[in-house]
């Protein structure tokens, strides 16, 4: 054999055992809700939603109540200290009331809050030096994790957007700014890169809870001409509003409420 040979012997070899990289999968977990999924689960007016399969752990909200939040967690096998980001939406109860007991069990956690929010609620994270950043404007969060940054005029609020292979992931609180107005604002930042995949899942409270059948349809018309995939509508979305998405989704709409568990196949 000569030295050429002996080569491209050698380059065979070396790249069959060069390991496969893997696509991974995204996973948003319910833990803290007021729709019920998984009966073991507390439920509680109000919201929080772990992500996982990003380069870091983010825990989207932190509910009401820090005790039942942490309680849901346990039952669910998510250790608090596993955590790496914290993203509040906006400064209702139900999305921050948690936040001083978990800091107590995860002081390490990053806080990513609107920069509207008081000192008051600042302060809890100083309090136990956590990192602290605040947010107006759109701001990555890590690899592939995005916030709109603060939205809307009397109640500011941000989303988390996470971009996937198979498009835009969006998570909101409450979505006060209006549902369709997130979904544009998050294809308006990221839908580019995405393009022609577009918006894979948005996921959280629609804020629906209050209107009527009409309006509600207004709503989902809304959502399907910015060609939304699938809904997970919860929290405040309302028991017409998720009976209304289900029948205009259909298989691609998706039951949601304490204890339930999406996976995003392949999604990086």
């Amino acid at each position: 054999m000569n030295k050429l040979s002996r080569i491209i012997l050698f380059l065979i070899l070396a790249i069959s055992f060069v390991p496969l990289v893997r696509a991974k999968d995204l996973t948003l977990t319910i833990v803290y809700d007021n729709n019920t999924y998984n009966e073991e689960l507390e439920t509680r007016w109000g919201f929080s939603c772990l992500v996982e399969g990003l380069p870091k752990t983010i825990l989207f909200d932190v509910g009401g109540e820090g005790d039942i939040l942490l309680n849901n967690m346990e039952k669910l096998g998510i250790d608090p200290k596993a955590i790496d980001i914290i993203v509040l939406s906006h400064i209702h109860y139900d999305h921050i009331g948690g936040l001083s007991t978990f800091l107590k069990e995860n002081p390490e956690a990053c806080v990513y809050l609107p920069g509207s929010f008081p000192e008051s609620i600042k302060d809890i994270v100083r309090k136990v030096d956590a990192e602290l950043v605040e947010v107006h404007n759109p701001i990555r969060v890590c690899k592939n994790a995005y916030s709109t940054g603060e939205l809307g005029a009397f109640i500011k609020e941000q989303s988390l957007i996470i971009k996937t292979d198979k498009g835009l992931v969006i998570i909101t609180g409450c979505a006060h700014p209006g549902i369709v107005n997130v979904i544009k604002k998050a294809k308006g930042m990221l839908g580019k890169e995405v393009y022609p995949k577009g918006v894979y899942l948005v996921l959280g409270g629609f804020h629906l809870c209050w209107m009527n059948t009409w309006q509600v349809r207004g709503i989902i018309n809304g959502v399907k001409r910015e060609k939304v995939e699938k809904v997970a509508p919860s929290h405040c979305s309302g028991d017409l509003a998720r009976e209304l998405f289900k029948k205009a989704y259909g298989d691609d709409f998706i039951l949601s409420g304490a204890g339930k568990k999406i996976r995003v196949k392949d999604a990086f």
